[in-house]
């Protein structure tokens, strides 16, 4: 390549740089080689000068054998060489300069990089600070929330009998002890029982046993609640069953009452039937509930920490809102002329419901028929209510709580309490239903009338209680009992009725004699 085509090629590469070709590099280059020209081979310089100017036009592309061949004018190429030397000192400084600045853009992107990671530091702990702050914010508002929420600010009343008590609560104890549906019928009197001879408890229980729950119970372990569903009158209580939950060993024992059963000393002198306790019984001075509750606890010696009272058309409203009972009938059922059910799958609307579990006039056993079917209506419903989960219970118990469609005195928490253990250990073999031990009979008031009553049989009765009502107490002796026979022992004429213990699961299916109608 000429001298003028570098320069040309090196125009066109670096046009910014053509004065520094020109001056600086073509100066050294021509001086070193002037410096050869000098008569100084003798001392090598022209040697050592050449190998170094060799060296130049090496790494310019130049082969520096081709300058010792004699047949070369050196003196017409000291231009060449000039040229070629500075343009192996112009590509040292290319060279040297690419390498700055790659060394520069390296230097930049390691700034970027420092400074991309700091960025994302400084996000970070902004995030983080804010973070901290936000959950700072929130842990205030909570308690914040919380010391209100158990500061007695509320004026919390309990009538209890005639007494009425008064004190400051949390708005969190005023949720657990409120009782949107006491008013009605009032708080249950409960006598106070201060050791273990008073309840008259098991000598083997361990001191400190307990059932986990933190229920309002008289007896540690199990749970008893009075269940009355009232005719059309709202008089005279056509179901009466007595729920005992026994809270360690998970099941539930089921006590019903039959709405006849002979009660001289605490019904209505004209009838002398259970059902008429709540409305016309002999005791004064107490609530219609708290009378009902003190026969029961004479009769049976079964302690009743709490009740639930239902009227004849509520039992309708609180099927439909459950969205009906599924059921099968053995046979036809005419309640009325044009309210029938027909036999078979079906299920029951609120309505049909009621029909169902008031309809006795078609039994040949009369109203111990009906409670027998009122095993299989619960049996039933029962069934139903434990598939639904806790979220649907919650809701059907708010829709009877708003419209008041029961009364009782459990609070809020209670009645929790309860669906969380039915829900979770609960099932329907773990359900037994009892009937009190009796026969029919009837009982005649001395105004000319004749009564059809159910005479209970004392010493069956009381070996039921023993059995499956007394889990944490000394088995009762007949006397401590105050039924009182119409048909004394040794006089019965049949004991049928002395044995109905069966399950829900077995109701459920069918496979009973008692159940099946």
């Amino acid at each position: 390549m000429s001298k003028g085509n570098r320069r040309q090629e090196n125009d066109r590469a670096n046009p910014n740089e053509e004065q520094a070709y020109d001056e600086k590099a073509y100066r050294r280059a021509r001086a070193r080689i002037d410096a050869m020209q000098d008569d100084q081979w003798e001392d090598g310089v022209y040697e050592d000068g050449y190998d170094d100017l060799e060296m130049d036009m090496y790494d310019a592309g130049y082969d520096g054998e081709d300058y010792y061949d004699d047949d070369i004018d050196y003196n017409a190429s000291y231009d060449a060489m000039a040229d070629s030397a500075a343009m192996g000192e112009y590509d040292k400084k290319r060279k040297k300069t690419k390498q700055s600045h790659a060394k520069e853009r390296k230097r930049s992107a390691n700034r970027q990089k420092t400074s991309t990671r700091f960025g994302t530091q400084v996000r970070q702990r902004k995030w983080a600070d804010a973070l901290i702050t936000v959950v700072a914010l929130l842990a205030t508002i909570v308690l914040i929330i919380v010391m209100v929420l158990n500061v007695p600010i509320i004026r919390y009343e309990k009538t209890t009998g005639n007494i009425t008590t008064t004190q400051q609560v949390s708005v969190l104890k005023y949720w657990k002890l409120w009782q949107p549906l006491v008013e009605q019928e009032g708080e249950l009197s409960k006598a106070s029982y201060d050791s273990t001879v008073d309840l008259n408890l098991k000598e083997d229980l361990e001191e400190d046993y307990t059932d986990g729950l933190d229920l309002d119970q008289i007896i540690e372990g199990q749970y008893t609640i009075l269940f009355l569903g009232m005719d059309e009158s709202g008089d005279l209580s056509d179901v009466n069953w007595i729920f005992q939950f026994d809270l360690i060993a998970g099941t539930l024992n089921i006590l019903q009452i039959p709405r006849d059963s002979y009660m001289p000393d605490y019904a209505s002198y004209s009838t002398a039937k259970f059902n008429s306790i709540y409305s016309s019984g002999q005791e004064t001075g107490v609530t219609p509930i708290q009378r009902v509750v003190n026969a029961i606890e004479d009769c049976f010696c079964m302690y009743i920490d709490c009740y639930v009272k239902l009227d004849c058309e509520d039992i309708a409203n609180i099927v439909d809102s459950i969205g009906g009972i599924p059921i099968t009938l053995s046979e036809e059922i005419v309640y009325e002329a044009d309210k029938v059910l027909p036999a078979g799958e079906q299920v029951l609307t609120g309505e049909q419901s009621e029909w169902f579990i008031r309809f006795r006039h078609g039994y040949d056993e009369g109203d111990i028929g009906r409670v027998k079917a009122q095993r299989i209506f619960l049996a039933a419903m029962m069934e139903k209510m434990l598939d639904m989960s806790q979220i649907e219970l919650y809701s059907v118990m708010t829709e009877i709580y708003n419209n008041k469609w029961i009364a009782t005195d459990l609070s809020l928490e209670q009645i929790s309490m309860i669906a969380d253990f039915a829900s979770e250990r609960l099932t329907l073999d773990y359900v037994n239903v009892f009937m009190v031990p009796g026969e029919g009979a009837y009982y005649y008031p001395g105004d000319g009338s004749a009564q059809s009553v159910y005479s209970i049989h004392k010493s069956a009765t009381v070996d039921l209680l023993n059995g499956y009502f007394h889990p944490y107490q000394n088995e009762i002796y007949v006397d401590e009992s105050a039924i009182v026979e119409l048909v004394p022992e040794g006089s019965y004429l049949s004991t049928v009725y002395d044995d109905t213990q069966e399950t829900l699961e077995d109701i459920n299916k069918g496979d009973t004699d008692d159940g099946a109608q």
